[in-house]
């Protein structure tokens, strides 16, 4: 797992030495859906569903990673409770968190 904060741009030298088969973005996403919902998102259309305040769009950076490792992409979208700078996570939003994670967990030890 890789934190790319808000300049995931900035991380991505240990996945091009990586080439991993597939890397799974997981961000904040503007959806119009309440608070902590949570939806896998086309990455070529995802510009305008950004919630962030990332320094690229996040198709860009979807985009080169699928150039520079050959791997496929999948993004899933948390709508946030507020989109402002530093805003605390929202109990709905923790816990979508929290439900993603361990859905995660749950898969990746199933295989």
């Amino acid at each position: 797992m890789i934190d790319g904060g808000a300049a995931p741009e900035n991380c991505t030298g240990p996945l091009r030495r990586f080439r991993p088969d597939l890397v799974l973005l997981i961000d904040a996403a503007q959806m119009d859906a309440p608070p902590g919902a949570v939806r896998w998102l086309d990455w070529s259309a995802i510009d305008g569903l950004s919630a962030s305040t990332h320094t690229l769009p996040p198709s860009l950076l979807a985009r080169y990673l699928v150039a520079e490792t050959g791997c496929m992409l999948a993004v899933i979208g948390i709508q946030p409770g507020s989109n402002a700078f530093s805003a605390p996570l929202t109990p709905p939003v923790r816990a979508a968190v929290a439900e993603v994670v361990d859905g995660l967990r749950r898969e990746i030890a199933r295989h």
